[in-house]
């Protein structure tokens, strides 16, 4: 029999059955192979098996606007770092979303199909190779070499050609008759990992993207009346502008002023750029998972920069590049100087990583390292939520490298809570709720499963972007609520702090979170990201006794969600009362909430706000008697 009169043998089993007690999260068996393979850590960091794959590119290339003919090639020295001999090689030919016999899951306009990427030439360690090495299957091509041992590299030289679509704006392509975003825009090795070995998921459109961290290279060649701006930085700056316009971009660089680099006279005289036929732009990148470039001969440029690390004092600079038409990008610098000021400071509240982020008046609603592609708006409030929503994306998936073909959520969830907050620090008129109504509207239904449903899985638009977009944003907003806001933050800087550059899996993640704050989150964890249900709350009992009024909270449903009572009185006047989800930690299905009235009258009782979507409304409102 166990002396339990022994203090040190309570203390033991007191752990024990604490232990027995924590929630353990589900996980798959090639998720489970990377502890045992010491890749990964169940507290969430790297484990000291953990390795990725390298590569360093010099692309060389040149567009014709009038044809939208982009040829070039690209040389890549690639490092095995697995401890695997590599055989084959995958590579990405992200442009063939729009050749013809892709399978897509966004539409292309039969205008718009093209016959993919040409390859015209394959060399491997200066050794020209036949099309018999290679196999192109939609956007992916494998490419037979000799065994590549662990900590070998091994060279590719590859020339290339395709056109760029006209329309069917799918994240590239052109804008006007003058300007055009080109991204995806040259052959790439696919990420090879430790959990699925080569990235063999195919870009159909819809999910986006897993690069490696690589150094780029870039030399862009345009018609001489046509400017560039690209991920990385411009290392040529005097051989591409005029003294006066290599002055301006300098001094934008360095100071926190707004400053018009283009306006709509220099567009008009013409003498941004040295007037050869072709210039040449020049452009390196450490570190970074892609590369991106747009050029304009018509756009204006707005330039300001910003201390984004007062320790080093490093500075990143922000540009807005649009057309003179759309009025309202006029301010879309304001906006984008004020987000990476709210990143660097408030939240995340982590330094700006890269040194400048181009934000370029396009098509579409998309991101790249350094850069982002955004349509113009009419209202403020949307060009606001545009621009914070890709800007933070800077985050994840690109200093963050997840695996945003396999997990949207990992990215899209941070950049909407992002919105949310950073929209408000704007603007404090804004109340950021996008796509809160959706889910509320579709929880429960059959599309709407768990959010660690692979996106690859995912062949409802509403499941994917409910799964994507709002539901991790609400489970990301609601543990920061619970923990708070300096407990949260020291939680998320140990997961960034250990993953940024790398690529974490979702587990990761939830590890980094539940080390960081030293707290095991794993009940929400499973219930919000692994487990189907519905956020049902709602008011099942309300007593008072001269001032003291109880009121019973019901989990209808099986999600927790925070309990945010509303009080109003007869006097016009209003009281909140607020939970977190701590509330339902435990398990339990009731809650009661206390609270006195002084000599107010009470009318009416409400339960919710806008972040806490409840799939019955009906029981969210107690009226008191007249």
């Amino acid at each position: 029999m166990t002396d339990i009169k022994n203090p040190f043998l309570v203390l033991i089993l007191l752990t024990s059955l604490n232990s027995f007690a924590q929630t353990t999260l589900p996980i798959a068996v090639n998720l489970q192979e990377t502890y045992t393979k010491g890749t990964r850590t169940q507290n969430g960091a790297p484990g000291k098996n953990y390795w990725q794959n390298a590569a360093d590119y010099l692309i060389k290339i040149s567009f014709d606007p009038k044809t939208r003919n982009l040829a070039g090639t690209v040389g890549i020295d690639y490092t095995n770092n697995s401890p695997d001999t590599l055989k084959e090689i995958y590579f990405k030919l992200y442009p063939n979303l729009y050749k013809k016999g892709s399978v897509r899951n966004m539409v292309v306009e039969d205008a718009d199909v093209t016959d993919g990427v040409q390859l015209q030439q394959l060399s491997i360690n200066q050794q020209r190779q036949t099309d018999k090495q290679w196999k192109i299957e939609g956007t992916n091509m494998t490419v037979k070499i000799p065994p590549l041992l662990h900590g070998q590299k091994i060279h590719f030289d590859i020339t290339y050609a395709y056109t760029l679509n006209k329309g069917s704006h799918i994240r590239t392509g052109q804008v006007d008759t003058g300007a055009f975003f080109i991204a995806y825009f040259f052959p790439r090795v696919a990420v090879y990992d430790d959990i699925d070995g080569w990235n063999e998921h195919h870009y159909r459109g819809t999910e986006e993207f897993y690069n490696d961290f690589s150094h780029f290279k870039a030399e862009i060649s345009v018609p001489g009346n046509y400017q560039v701006w690209a991920t990385g930085n411009l290392t040529n700056v005097d051989e591409v502008y005029t003294p006066k316009f290599a002055k301006l971009v300098n001094d934008a660089t360095l100071s926190d002023k707004v400053t018009d680099i283009i306006t709509a006279n220099d567009v008009k005289e013409g003498n941004i750029s040295p007037r050869h036929s072709f210039n040449t732009w020049k452009f390196d990148a450490d570190s970074v998972t892609d590369i991106a470039f747009a050029i304009s001969n018509h756009y204006l440029w707005k330039s300001s920069s910003l201390v984004v690390d007062p320790k080093t004092g490093r500075r990143t600079r922000v540009d807005a590049v649009f057309n003179p038409a759309h009025k309202s990008y006029f301010d879309v610098i304001n906006y984008a100087r004020k987000t990476v000021d709210a990143m660097s400071y408030q939240f995340p509240k982590w330094p700006y990583p890269y040194p400048h982020e181009t934000i370029f008046d396009g098509l579409d609603q998309m991101e790249y390292p350094m850069m982002v592609n955004d349509a113009p708006y009419e209202k403020p409030a949307d060009d606001i939520e545009l621009t914070d929503h890709e800007i933070f994306h800077t985050m994840f998936p690109f200093y963050m490298g997840v695996n945003e073909t396999k997990y949207g959520w990992m990215d899209e969830g941070w950049a909407t809570i992002g919105e949310w907050l950073i929209s408000h620090i704007i603007d404090d008129k804004i109340t950021d709720l996008y796509a809160v109504d959706s889910y509320q509207g579709d929880a429960g239904k059959e599309d709407d499963v768990p959010i660690m449903t692979l996106s690859t899985q995912l062949s409802s638009q509403v499941s994917y972007e409910n799964n994507s977009y709002p539901k991790p944003a609400l489970g990301y907003l609601y543990i920061k609520d619970m923990l708070g806001d300096e407990l949260f933050t020291k939680a998320l800087h140990y997961y960034i702090a250990q993953w940024h550059g790398k690529h974490p899996m979702p587990y990761d993640f939830f590890n980094c979170m539940n080390t960081g704050s030293g707290m095991n989150l794993n009940w929400f964890w499973k219930s919000w990201f692994f487990e189907r249900g519905v956020p049902d709350l709602a008011i099942t009992k309300v007593s008072n006794q001269k001032n003291q009024y109880t009121v019973t909270v019901t989990n209808v449903g099986t999600k927790p969600i925070p309990i945010d009572l509303t009080v109003y009185y007869r006097d016009g006047s209003t009281k909140l009362i607020h939970q977190s989800i701590a509330a339902w930690k435990t398990g339990n299905k009731t809650y009661t909430a206390n609270f006195t009235t002084s000599n107010k009258k009470v009318q009416k009782i409400t339960l919710g706000t806008g972040y806490d979507p409840d799939v019955n409304m009906a029981d969210n409102v107690w009226m008191a008697k007249k």
